[in-house]
């Protein structure tokens, strides 16, 4: 299989989803696997996630914007992925979830991200700073023209496809559930 290298600046413009609180649903969750990271000065592995979420708003073209959050797979005090599914849960972890909580399940599940932009180099970037439950009596929305990272074929996994022929099955009631 031939592994492509394009040059950047191809002319393709990155427009980041807008700044604000958004109703959004998870699409994805992606494991990364073992990552070699560096944190004050000290290098560690970490097993790490992405979880991927698309927003209310279409971006100019009609396609929904995409939003990312890169979280250590850890469901420890301190750890950032326990604070942003407590807050999006609105109830903290039992015990028993403490010893092994399924990410996944958060597919399909809607919330509300807050979203910031920051500005790297010239370019402006979403981030995702909170998660919150959707008021009570707030209607879902549902995933649409996104195929999850591992159901795609190798040339499709390099970038979100949109392919309608890869459409994932409709998400219902009984499939958004507090998780």
């Amino acid at each position: 299989m031939a592994i492509v290298a394009k040059a950047s600046g191809d002319g393709q413009t990155f427009t980041p989803a807008p700044a604000g609180v958004h109703q959004a649903v998870c699409v994805d969750v992606v494991d990364l696997g073992l990552l070699d990271v560096t944190w004050q000065g000290v290098k560690k592995t970490q097993h790490k996630v992405n979880v991927a979420w698309q927003i209310a708003e279409d971006r100019d073209d009609g396609k929904p914007y995409l939003v990312f959050k890169r979280y250590t797979l850890s469901l420890s005090e301190k750890a950032n992925l326990r604070k942003d599914l407590e807050s999006w849960r609105g109830k903290k972890f039992t015990r028993d979830e403490e010893m092994g909580f399924d990410i996944e399940r958060l597919i399909g599940v809607n919330c509300l991200l807050n979203i910031t932009h920051n500005e790297v180099k010239d370019k402006t970037y979403a981030n995702v700073v909170s998660i919150m439950p959707l008021v009570k009596g707030m209607p879902t929305i549902s995933a649409r023209d996104y195929v999850r990272k591992m159901d795609r074929q190798p040339e499709e996994a390099a970038a979100p496809s949109r392919d309608d022929e890869h459409e994932p099955p409709p998400i219902t009631d009984e499939d958004i559930t507090p998780f």
